[in-house]
């Protein structure tokens, strides 16, 4: 994109402010990982940093699960502003006996729309440690519950959950569907 995703403005907020106010509905610990708290010092939110700076994704959900003050942790990335709160209230009802719940969606898992468990901290600093990796890579040491396509639609039709701004394109098409579906959306 060029510039700092979490500032755009979608509806009168950012991209990060409208994730935290959502998120600020299923729970009283949203947290925040960023390497410059500075500029979000205003968000009605904790904020954090990473253990293991230039570690990715992956080091932001370490963070994010060291700090947390409750088992389950909802991940999610601020570029993704179409979060559907129903069908996080469905994963999160899936999480007991698992280590994480994660959906698929056409053909893909969705690892920054996820739910994490502090089970998992071992397993992610293991990665960390030897140098990072991919979020998925510590899956296969934990219990994961996928949410099957099925189970997305019956909240998510379209999966609008999952969409996600990269590009130029990406965020214009952000605002045509905030725009045409504002009734629809929180």
């Amino acid at each position: 994109m060029g510039r700092d995703k979490s500032q755009l403005i979608l509806g009168g907020e950012t991209l990060v402010a409208r994730a935290v106010r959502l998120l600020h509905a299923l729970s009283d610990d949203v947290i925040v990982v960023t390497n410059a708290p500075d500029q979000l010092a205003d968000l009605d939110a904790r904020l954090t940093g990473d253990a293991f700076p230039g570690g990715g994704a992956l080091s932001g959900i370490h963070a994010g699960l060291l700090a947390a003050q409750h088992e389950f942790t909802f991940v999610t990335a601020c570029d993704m502003p179409f979060l559907n709160l129903a069908l996080v209230r469905h994963m999160a009802a899936l999480a007991p006996g698992h280590a994480v719940v994660v959906p698929r969606w056409r053909g893909e898992v969705e690892p920054l729309h996820a739910l994490y468990s502090r089970a998992c901290l071992s397993a992610i600093e293991s990665i960390l440690r030897r140098g990072g990796g991919r979020i998925i890579d510590f899956y296969t040491t934990v219990s994961v519950r996928y949410v099957e396509p099925s189970e997305v639609a019956r909240f998510d039709p379209e999966g609008a959950s999952f969409f996600n701004v990269n590009s130029p394109e990406d965020w214009a098409l952000a605002q045509d569907i905030f725009e045409t579906r504002r009734h629809d959306l929180v």
